[in-house]
Order: structure tokens, then C-alpha cells, then sequence
């Protein structure tokens, strides 16, 4: 065993690390939950959503073009385009743009809606692919529909804005479905902040398990499979105590692709969305950063946790390692774009925080998560695995995690109350237990093989299988 004694030098030296690491990487996870509560309170106080008639009528409430790329959306894209059209705001128009699917997308756009060939004169501010035709609707003269060759989502938003005529875009996915205000309550920061805000984000809630009815959600619940609640907790976590808390201080780096709008003219002197990252969404608000902050220029991008955007989620451990993998893949490929940003008290607490946070325990993170749990194990074969450091080990690393994610879920509980039924409360307080073991380690590994398709270029967008939004009935309890 003597022979050994270095091995078990080193494996507890790297233990040592290990608690070092979860502890600084939970004290950040609270210190943002912390600052998340602080944010709700405050807007609770403030009755921050109860205006939504003031932002309809007032003259700062900007157009605004709704962009959605699509490609083989064929099950849910009619909901989606229904709940944009049905939107209480008071100017704005939806762009659709199919990605060269091959399904029947363009087919069901255009008979359910009465699509024709119009011509509409686009302003090649951003180079795309080219497009085939553009089509209108005498029914619903704000619908566009364009169909253009494929390239790829990032090449359908340009698209999507080139021919866009309002000065504020709204990026929506394919398989979701906003709820009426959310458009009214997520352009807020626009108007109390004209000057300076750029971009504004809603929160992203799992569709799966809430019924559908003519673009909207009638009745809110959990879907009967516990890989999308195991999401749902996770989205919450990221959302509310994530992003809010990255709000409060100013330094969000990210808004979601699934709902979030943009200042137009910033996006295009930024270059529009790059195909060069699979995750377009953050790479666009970083390079926004990096470019604002260049030139000098006061900003504001913003989080609002109440305008609800539900969307699909994986339903296979297959989909959603593809779908994990990729987010994994551009968020290498944006940090390594942006490297001049690292450490950097040029770009302030973005370059010297906010960005180091991603690097070291974002990136990293899986690597080392997955090495500590493999210390353990090779020090239960040494014979050198002490009981004090495995509790220990299990505290910082598993238990605080499921601490910040059943905060979470009674920070959505107590706040925002979108689920009616108490029984789904309390599936999210149980699978907030079960998403720290198991759930989070396989996303790791999910990480970790991203990083290995990007050593092999590999390069997949990895679809997801749709399913149709469930219809809704009389049965189960009503949306709040």
C-alpha cells in the first residue's frame, strides 16, 4: 500500500479541491437566489405587473416585428403563429420564416391561414440565404410567411429582419405559445428605460402537461413523465433564481432565444445572429455587450419574470442529450469567440465576474463534477475514503443543490403561483430532490461529450421529436 501512498496523497489533495469548488460555486448560486428574492420583493412592492393598460396606450410602447424560424414544425407551428396573432399589443406584425422544411409546414401555414404570393420589398441589412417567395394573408394582413433555402435558424432570424419593418424584434421558437400581455409586460424596460435598454427577456416554462385551445394555455399542469419535470425544476432554478438574480446587478448574459427582444438597429450594427456558434442566442447578447462597451454606450439588458413564454421540452434522454450537447457546444464557441472579454475590466463586471463564472464553473464544471465523483470512488477502493469527507462531499456538492432548486420552486410558488394545483407543487419540491441525483450528473456527461464533438467537428443542431400540444378539455384546473 506504501507503493500507493502518492495516489491517496493526491486523490485527497484533489478531494480538498473539490469541496473548495462546490462551496464557491453554491455560495454564487445563493448569493444569486438571494438577490432574486430581493428582486421579487421589490417588484411585488412596486406592483410591477399591474400596468399592462398604461403600456398598451402609451405613446413609448414601440412596433414590433415577432420573428420565428422554422424548419419541420408542421405538429405545433399553427398554435404558436395563433398565440402571436391573438397578442394584446397595439402595433405589431409576426414574420415566419420556413427554413427549407420537409414536412408539410409551408403547406398548413398557408391553407390554414389563406397564404398568397405577395411582394414585399426587404432591406438586405444582413446577408442570408436566398429567399424563394413571400407570402401574405388578406385575414391577417400582419402575417408574413417567407420561404427561403435552408441555413440554419441564425440565417432564418436574418432573414426574419431584413424583411421586418418595426424597431424592436421579438425571437420566438417554433413550439411555443406566449401568453396575451406577455408582449405588453416583456417591452417594459424599453419604456422605462428608452434610452438605454437593447434587449429584454421573459421567463421560459415547460409546455408539456398544460392543454392548448386556439393558441392559448387553457389549463396549467405537470406533464405525467418525470424527464419534463425534472426540466421544469431546472428551468425555474435557472430562470428565477439564476437569471433574475444576474438582472439585479446588471450582468445578464444571456436571454433565450425562445422569447426575447431586441433593439433592431443594435442587432444589425452587431452583425445580426452568427452561424458560427450553435447557440445563437448568447453569442448575440455577448457580442452586443462587447460592442456597446466598445463604443462607450450606456445599456441596459433585461430580465422580467412574469411575461410567460411555454415551450416544448425533450422528452427522451436522447433529445435532450442532443439538445444539452449543442448548448454546451455554443457556449465554448461563444466564450472562445469572446475571449477578450475574460478578465478584462474594460467590459466591467461581465469581463471580470460574469464571464470567468461561465468559464470555471459552467464549462469546466462537468469535468470537474465528474472527476470528484470518480475520486470517491477510487478512494472507497483505496481503502482511504473517510465517512466525515463523504458527508461533506455530499452536503456541498448534492444537498445545497437541492436546497437552491426547492427554494426555487417555492420562490415560483409564493411569487408568480402558475401552477394552480398543489399537488404538481409538490411533485416540483420532490423532483427538485431527484434532479440532484442522477439528472444533473447525466447532463455533465451530456457536457462533457459536447466537448468532444467539438475536438472532432462534429456539428449537429440535433432535432427534437415534436409532439402536438395537448387539446384542452374541461378537465383540469384553469391557467392563472
Amino acid at each position: 500500500m506504501t507503493n500507493l501512498q502518492w495516489l491517496i496523497d493526491a486523490i485527497l489533495a484533489f478531494n480538498n479541491f473539490i469541496i473548495f469548488y462546490f462551496v464557491s460555486l453554491n455560495s454564487i448560486y445563493l448569493m444569486l437566489f438571494v438577490l432574486s428574492m430581493a428582486a421579487a420583493l421589490r417588484m411585488a412592492r412596486e406592483n410591477f405587473f399591474s400596468d399592462s393598460q398604461q403600456i398598451l396606450e402609451s405613446d413609448l410602447t414601440l412596433p414590433i416585428s415577432v420573428i420565428v424560424a422554422a424548419r419541420n414544425e408542421e405538429l405545433t407551428i399553427v398554435e404558436t403563429i395563433r398565440s402571436l396573432l391573438r397578442a394584446n399589443y397595439p402595433e405589431f406584425e409576426v414574420i415566419v420564416v420556413n427554413d427549407g422544411s420537409t414536412d408539410h409546414t409551408l403547406d398548413v401555414l398557408a391553407s390554414t391561414y389563406g397564404l398568397r404570393k405577395v411582394d414585399r420589398v426587404a432591406k438586405r441589412s444582413l446577408e442570408t440565404r436566398p429567399v424563394r417567395s413571400v407570402y401574405g394573408s388578406l385575414s391577417h394582413p400582419n402575417l408574413i410567411l417567407v420561404d427561403k433555402e435552408p441555413g440554419g435558424k441564425p440565417d432564418a432570424l436574418n432573414a426574419a429582419i431584413n424583411i421586418s419593418r418595426y424597431p424592436l424584434i421579438c425571437s420566438i421558437d417554433a413550439d411555443s405559445i406566449i401568453e396575451e400581455d406577455a408582449l405588453l409586460r416583456v417591452v417594459t424596460p424599453f419604456i422605462t428605460h428608452p434610452e438605454e435598454t437593447v434587449a429584454a427577456g421573459g421567463i421560459v416554462r415547460i409546455i408539456n402537461g398544460c392543454r392548448v385551445e386556439d393558441g392559448v394555455v387553457k389549463s396549467i399542469a405537470l406533464p405525467g413523465q418525470g424527464l419534463p419535470i425534472l426540466q421544469a425544476v431546472e428551468y425555474l432554478r435557472g430562470f428565477l433564481a439564476g437569471r433574475l438574480g444576474w438582472n439585479a446587478i446588471q450582468s445578464l448574459l444571456i436571454i433565450s432565444g425562445a422569447f426575447g427582444v431586441y433593439r433592431k438597429e443594435t442587432v444589425i450594427r452587431a452583425g445580426g445572429y452568427s452561424g458560427t456558434t450553435d447557440s445563437e442566442d448568447l453569442e448575440l447578447v455577448v457580442r452586443m455587450r462587447r460592442m456597446l462597451r466598445e463604443e462607450k454606450k450606456r445599456f441596459r439588458m433585461a430580465f422580467v419574470p412574469d411575461p410567460v413564454c411555454w415551450t416544448e421540452v425533450p422528452t427522451t434522454f436522447g433529445d435532450l442529450a442532443r439538445q444539452r450537447a449543442r448548448w454546451h457546444r455554443g457556449l465554448i464557441q461563444t466564450l472562445w469567440s469572446e475571449r477578450t472579454m475574460l478578465f478584462n475590466p474594460r467590459y466591467g463586471r461581465v469581463g471580470l465576474f460574469v464571464m470567468p463564472y461561465f468559464l470555471l464553473f459552467e464549462m469546466i464544471g462537468p469535468f470537474i463534477e465528474t472527476l470528484g465523483y470518480l475520486a470517491i470512488v477510487v478512494s472507497f477502493i483505496l481503502g482511504s475514503l473517510d465517512q466525515e469527507y463523504l458527508v461533506l462531499f455530499l452536503a456541498v456538492s448534492v444537498f445545497y443543490g437541492v436546497f437552491l432548486s426547492a427554494a426555487a420552486v417555492l420562490l415560483e410558488e409564493v411569487w408568480f403561483r402558475r401552477y394552480p394545483n398543489w399537488l404538481d407543487v409538490a411533485k416540483l419540491l420532490v423532483f427538485s430532490l431527484a434532479e440532484n441525483l442522477g439528472y444533473r450528473q447525466a447532463l455533465s456527461l451530456f457536457k462533457i461529450k459536447a466537448v468532444w464533438d467539438l475536438l472532432m467537428r462534429h456539428r449537429t443542431w440535433g432535432d427534437m421529436t415534436r409532439i402536438r400540444f395537448l387539446p384542452a378539455s374541461d378537465s383540469g384546473k384553469p391557467s392563472r
